[in-house]
């Protein structure tokens, strides 16, 4: 379903030095993969070119039927709306929405009426243990039950590809174990692909690979994720 050829991206296109060059990956409905890394090697902005925020210096970009780095921004726009989810490490809720609002905001951007985007918001709450909370306002919610609403706001429209950085990275441990669980579960259930982008290991063992980027692409890393 996701198939990515050759991708570089250069510091300056201006310049020969890559930032990374041969970037090559496969993934398949329901599968999910751990990207890994020295700081500076450019896994975020590894995200950022398959969502279309930044332009690659070569190669291609495949989802499902669509050749994606030929897009023109207001067609990547529509695609990215319909079909990436995103969870960020610093959450992005909106602290005048109520958490149902929160969560159903993807759907208002899809145009979809507000009874069936509260429903859909508030089954997705329930499913990740915020069913009870769904009025509340963000600024109510400890750091872990943010990240929560965040996984339930990625995942209520069904994307086809969703894409998280670090979402762990403001979390304790045991919280953290608890929103990688709720995140894995529900790219394989709803049977979207998954690319993390940690530098915890611990995070990366959720996914069904692991692999480090380097400056000359993707290695496989050692061992069972």
């Amino acid at each position: 379903m996701l198939a990515i050829d050759n991708l570089s991206k250069r510091f300056d296109p201006s310049f020969g030095h890559a930032l990374f060059e041969r970037v090559s990956l496969r993934l398949a409905p329901g599968e999910s993969v751990a990207i890994m890394g020295e700081s500076g090697v450019g896994k975020a902005t590894f995200l950022n070119c398959i969502a279309g925020l930044e332009p690659v210096d070569g190669g291609r970009i495949q989802l499902r039927d669509r050749e994606l780095t030929v897009l023109d921004e207001d067609e990547f726009a529509r695609l990215r709306r319909r079909d990436f989810g995103f969870v960020f490490q610093a959450f992005h809720l909106l602290p005048h929405l109520t958490l149902a609002q929160n969560v159903a905001l993807p759907l208002w951007l899809l145009e979809q009426d507000e009874a069936s985007a509260d429903g859909r918001a508030r089954a997705l709450l329930e499913r990740v243990g915020l069913g009870h909370r769904a009025d509340d306002w963000p600024r109510h919610l400890s750091g872990g039950e943010m990240q929560r609403v965040a996984i339930a706001r990625a995942l209520v429209h069904e994307p086809i590809l969703v894409l998280c950085d670090e979402p762990t990275g403001n979390l304790d441990p045991a919280r953290a174990l608890g929103v990688l669980g709720l995140l894995f579960e529900g790219i394989r259930t709803t049977g979207a692909i998954g690319i993390l982008v940690t530098h915890s290991r611990l995070a990366a063992a959720y996914a069904d690979r692991i692999l480090r980027l380097t400056p000359l692409g993707l290695v496989e890393e050692p061992g069972e994720a």
